[in-house]
């Protein structure tokens, strides 16, 4: 490629024009008719109302849907409004996945479903509060804390808003830390398979990369996550002074910037994928995502400075945080900011049918990690040091002006 755009060629081109003109309808593309909802009689789709447009708006109007606008992409410490934050990362994923499926003749609204909900469990300061997070959490469960599982439990259990066995499934599946070359879809439609899927995940540490998605729809956002940030995290890292703007990156088969990455991309993807069963990369280009991925972890996700931050300041802020959290829980203090901003919060959120004092019942430690997973970067510090006032830790913020 040699940094240029690559176009799709001839013959995939005209196959998809021909197709389109005859009204071709994809025999692989997940189906409204087949939609599965825990509550069938409930959500019924109609012709102003789909099936998965039902989720989209679903999760659009879920109260932690306005939490992704403060919630750390990767750079934690910045007071820049350019660097990406989990909101347009969203946006990104789908806006990605939905020029993929229109090309493939996929379920757009299945895809932007997924794209939209996919990180919605996700914790403030990113992977790496993650990381923090699932270690407290493994420690006193043996469990592990993994947000594709929480995205999963915060659209099916913890506001109980019967979302879609599809959606659920391209949530819980669509772990973008590890990819692989061609992706079949797994085919599952049972709620007890899922149930099963969302036991094992929480007994690894790796977040399920067992799983494969569903349908194609869960496929395609996969894949399209990664595709989102490989070369947004590049800009990004220009913006926040991590690398100069001219940094000779080794991995430039898939192109020399964000723009030519998700073009080339896009491309082979469609190529690779039209008309069959499965979405797949050539080997070129999949060795080509692999090495640009490995890059980033080296030059940008395990930076010194970084990391350095994370370890010394986040990390300790999580484990005191969480302790402290959970005792106020176990004491059934009804005036501690558990009760008062997280259970109440729940409760008064989840759908109607919710029996009274139901998620109270839940395993503590479950209710802590909810409560900590949807906090956003500010206000996990404004918690912080309203809980802890006479602690000295504190970030300190690289201002615009620095």
């Amino acid at each position: 490629m040699n940094g240029l755009y690559k176009n799709m060629s001839e013959e995939v081109t005209e196959r998809i024009r021909q197709d389109r003109a005859k009204g071709f309808v994809n025999p692989f593309a997940a189906r409204e008719e087949d939609c599965v909802r825990r509550d069938p009689e409930h959500d019924r789709p109609n012709l102003w109302r789909p099936a998965y447009l039902r989720d989209i708006e679903k999760i659009l109007y879920l109260p932690y849907y306005n939490r992704y606008a403060d919630k750390t992409q990767v750079f934690s410490f910045y007071m820049n409004d350019d660097i990406t934050r989990r909101a347009l990362h969203v946006q990104l994923v789908s806006r990605i996945a939905r020029n993929i499926g229109s090309l493939l003749g996929l379920n757009l609204d299945l895809i932007e479903a997924i794209s939209l909900g996919h990180d919605i469990g996700h914790t403030p300061f990113g992977h790496a509060g993650e990381r923090c997070l699932s270690e407290i959490f493994h420690k006193h469960t043996g469990l592990y804390f993994n947000h594709n599982v929480q995205s999963a439990r915060v659209l099916d259990s913890l506001f109980k808003r019967n979302v879609s066995l599809q959606v659920l499934d391209g949530a819980l599946s669509h772990n973008g830390e590890f990819e692989q070359q061609k992706y079949m879809p797994s085919g599952n439609r049972d709620f007890a398979v899922f149930d099963r899927d969302m036991e094992r995940c929480y007994a690894v540490s790796d977040g399920g990369r067992f799983l494969v998605p569903a349908t194609l729809e869960g496929c395609v956002m996969r894949l399209s996550d990664i595709i989102a940030y490989l070369g947004k995290d590049r800009q990004d890292a220009v913006t926040a002074g991590i690398i100069p703007e001219d940094y000779p990156f080794r991995s430039v088969y898939l192109g020399p910037h964000n723009a030519a990455m998700i073009n080339n991309l896009i491309v082979d993807i469609v190529e690779q994928s039209y008309g069959r069963d499965y979405i797949a990369m050539s080997p070129d280009v999949f060795e080509g995502l692999k090495e640009a991925k490995t890059e980033n972890y080296q030059v940008i996700y395990l930076n010194d400075e970084v990391k350095k931050t994370y370890d010394e300041q986040i990390a300790p802020m999580f484990e005191e945080l969480y302790e402290k959290l959970r005792a106020d829980l176990l004491s059934g203090d009804e005036s501690s900011l558990i009760f008062r901003h997280h259970i109440a919060f729940i409760n008064k959120n989840r759908a109607h049918y919710s029996a009274p004092g139901e998620y109270l019942s839940e395993d503590p430690d479950f209710i802590v990690c909810d409560y900590i997973a949807s906090m956003t970067d500010d206000y996990f510090l404004e918690l912080y040091h309203h809980l802890f006032p006479k602690q000295s830790r504190d970030i300190r913020f690289r201002s615009y002006f620095d």
